[in-house]
């Protein structure tokens, strides 16, 4: 069974940090290209950062740049999304999922999601 398993969300004070984990099973993880998604309550899923499989390269959406950095370990089939300076904005259900190696931003082309991890920014 395929499987996706997201951990380290909770709840954080603005400016502070968290470290999101994705724990995914053999076949899922090789020559995947890997996303971090999120929704927030009565908004649609929006893209957070992506990794590619080969290179490894990297992509963000504008309202995370420089505050988050996407990583992956392919010996431990593992990604992590560091997230720094966190917002209140930043509060959502965020979504791990497995796509194309070359690591779209589109979340339609994903074909693996986990169960997601809430983050919650508020003092």
């Amino acid at each position: 069974q395929v499987q996706l398993v997201e951990s380290g969300g909770g709840l954080v004070q603005p400016g502070g940090s968290l470290r999101l984990s994705c724990a995914a099973s053999g076949r899922t993880f090789s020559n995947r290209g890997m996303g971090w998604f999120r929704q927030a309550p009565g908004k649609e899923r929006e893209f957070v950062a992506t990794i590619s499989w080969s290179s490894g390269r990297t992509y963000y959406a504008d309202s995370v740049k420089g505050r988050f950095t996407i990583s992956r370990d392919n010996a431990k089939n593992t990604v992590f999304l560091q997230m720094n300076s966190l917002k209140p904005e930043d509060t959502a259900v965020y979504y791990c999922a497995a796509g194309p190696p070359m690591a779209p931003v589109n979340g339609d082309e994903y074909d693996y999601w986990g169960q997601g991890t809430q983050v919650t920014v508020s003092s």
